[in-house]
């Protein structure tokens, strides 16, 4: 498997634990429950998330620019 792939792939995971930790979050203020960790539970995701994303949407400009 390719590194784009991979990356891809993780970044799929990943986006799936960021739904399942904001879902958490809801559920957790329908019940009124203060757990700060839960809160900072969607963050874990997030910053791999965002890394990821970012990666893949540069991905066609960097990869356009080596074929000029």
């Amino acid at each position: 498997m390719s590194s784009n792939k991979w990356i891809r792939q993780i970044h799929r995971w990943l986006s799936i634990a960021f739904t399942l930790a904001v879902i958490a979050n809801i559920v957790a203020m329908t019940q009124q429950v203060q757990a700060t960790w839960i809160g900072f539970l969607a963050l874990v995701p997030l910053i791999p998330l965002l890394i990821t994303g970012l990666y893949l949407f540069a991905l066609p400009y960097v990869s356009r620019r080596g074929n000029a």
